[in-house]
């Protein structure tokens, strides 16, 4: 290696020895992958858990975020090697799929990898340790429905619903108001559940948060918010059984789609034109007004000429609404989106009991709701914070929060957490090792004790001695048989999950065992690393 300058004075170094390098194959290769892959587990490791810790990130254009979300960590970190994106993509998979357990899954990921590591360093090949994996997973999730219990619910008894959300706001930074967080998320997916054929549209739930006032001030309305004001401030500010025309043409002359050219040579023409440009505006809000229209948002802007008739003509407008506002707008109210106003007729008006506009502190800031609509099915959920992170964060925990309560429509399965599910699994898959003769069953005990990560990690970012109070819970789960025994967190004084009301999905945690095992399957079975510049 030596130093040289370019032609600048700008230092850099000459690698002497950089034709003689040659890529890892074999298992080299694959200890080199299993590194990376253990380096991006244990950045999340210490975020597992209701005491975990937060990550500070920061964009290329500044922007910082706060978070203990693992899939909004791993989205925003920088990762250039191959290996490290596989598990930023399994932490995805299990935030698109179930919501929840981003963090567990790339943890327990991460200590399959550290097991993989020693099996191999002992000579046993990657295709059997793989091997050994999938029949443990098989157990482990197998073992994970006998343990499972199922609750009922009712649109009136919300209560489990709301203790298994309470759980995954516990590790979240807002979870000194996970109660009420908990029941808006709950309510709110109630709202546009279909009960019947157990199916929820989250779509139809709109998360819009607005800087100011304090966490506690969060609520959900039944119906729209808007972050507009009325186009004029002598415009009506609140409006009683408001009949809404959702217009996506604008409030001006139409323009000929071809090139053309007007001269005015002389008064009378142009105090023509200026009569026929009127007359359209006429025209148009008379339109309006005549198909019993009192409020009409319109997808584009409108001039002031526009807008100084519609505030005469006592027509309240909004202008500039997004698309998909317009669509929840439409979904809410019950009318139709008109893209003409030759089309408008009374049918399409949407209709909401009330319409209002609000102003928040001392500032400008302005927001319509819509509120009472005909069909209920479509709700905010307006999250107020001291500063835009924290609302960020919020916005994040309530999505898990509605992800958990969606799951548990479609399926009322629950299985215990503070590691209590990956303990219990743990012993059910060292003891189905002795069925095994053959060499999987190095790979089967290796799983086990990977199980037994989560709960270790979570006695660790509680402060607690990790190693003996996992062997103290485990000790109790054998001797008690029950399986509901965890790590105590909270320091509550009791280990047992059912008292402490900490439930997890049982598929949320079937997801994470089988999503985990797939991808580090796949890293064992790479043994070489090829470069485009190698084809």
């Amino acid at each position: 290696m030596a130093l040289a300058f370019d032609e600048y004075g700008r230092p850099f170094i000459i690698l002497r020895e950089q034709e003689s390098k040659s890529r890892l194959r074999g298992i080299d290769a694959q200890k080199a992958n299993i590194a990376a892959g253990v380096a991006v587990s244990r950045i999340l490791r210490t975020s597992l858990g209701p005491k975990g810790m937060d990550k500070m990130l920061q964009s290329p254009d500044g922007d910082i975020t706060i978070t203990n979300d693992g899939a909004t960590i791993l989205e925003q970190m920088d990762v250039d090697n191959q290996i490290g994106k596989l598990m930023v993509e399994l932490s995805r998979s299990q935030d698109y799929e179930i919501g929840d357990g981003t963090t567990g899954v790339v943890v327990m990921a991460g200590a399959l990898l550290e097991q993989a590591e020693k099996l191999l360093e002992r000579g046993i090949h990657p295709i059997r340790v793989a091997e050994g994996f999938e029949i443990s997973s098989r157990i482990a999730v197998d073992h994970l429905e006998k343990i499972a219990h199922k609750f009922d619910f009712s649109a009136t008894n919300i209560e489990p619903l709301v203790q298994t959300c309470m759980t995954t706001l516990s590790s979240k930074i807002v979870n000194r108001c996970k109660r009420s967080l908990a029941e808006i998320a709950v309510k709110s997916v109630m709202a546009v559940a279909d009960l019947e054929r157990k199916d929820v549209n989250l779509d139809l739930i709109k998360v819009e948060g607005k800087v100011g006032g304090k966490l506690e001030d969060t609520e959900l309305i039944y119906g729209i918010i808007v972050d507009k004001d009325m186009s004029h401030p002598q415009m009506p500010k609140q409006i009683e059984d408001a009949k809404i025309a959702i217009l996506t043409c604008p409030f001006e002359p139409p323009k000929p789609k071809t090139k053309h050219k007007v001269d005015i040579d002389t008064v009378e023409k142009f105090q023509t034109l200026r009569k026929q440009e009127q007359k359209y505006f006429d025209d148009m809000v008379q339109k309006c007004k005549d198909v019993g229209a009192t409020l009409v948002i319109c997808q584009w802007g409108f001039d002031d000429e526009a807008n100084h008739l519609l505030m005469h003509r006592n027509l309240p407008a909004v202008r500039w609404v997004g698309g998909v506002e317009l669509e929840l707008i439409a979904i809410a109210t019950g009318g139709r989106i008109v893209p003409r106003f030759q089309e408008l007729t009374p049918e399409k008006l949407g209709k909401a009991g009330l319409v209002r506009e609000k102003a928040f502190g001392t500032t400008k800031d302005r927001m319509l709701y819509i509120e009472h609509c005909a069909n209920s099915k479509a709700v905010t959920v307006f999250i107020r914070g001291g500063n835009k992170m924290m609302i960020e964060e919020t916005k994040r925990s309530i999505h898990d929060a509605l992800c958990v309560a969606r799951n548990l429509i479609r399926n009322n399965s629950i299985v215990y957490g503070g590691g209590a599910a990956e303990i219990s699994c743990s012993i059910a898959v060292e003891a189905a090792a002795d069925k095994y003769p053959g060499v999987e069953q190095y790979a089967i005990r290796a799983f086990a004790d990977a199980l037994d990560s989560v709960p270790m990690a979570l006695a660790e970012n509680s402060g607690l001695s990790p190693i003996e109070t996992l062997s103290a819970v485990k000790a109790q789960q054998i001797k008690e048989n029950n399986h509901c025994c965890g790590i105590d967190c909270n320091d509550t004084g009791t280990n047992d999950m059912r008292e402490q009301n900490v439930f997890e999905t049982l598929i949320g945690k079937q997801q994470q065992i089988l999503l985990a095992t797939q991808v580090v399957k796949m890293i064992l079975k790479i043994d070489d690393v090829i470069s485009p510049s190698e084809y």
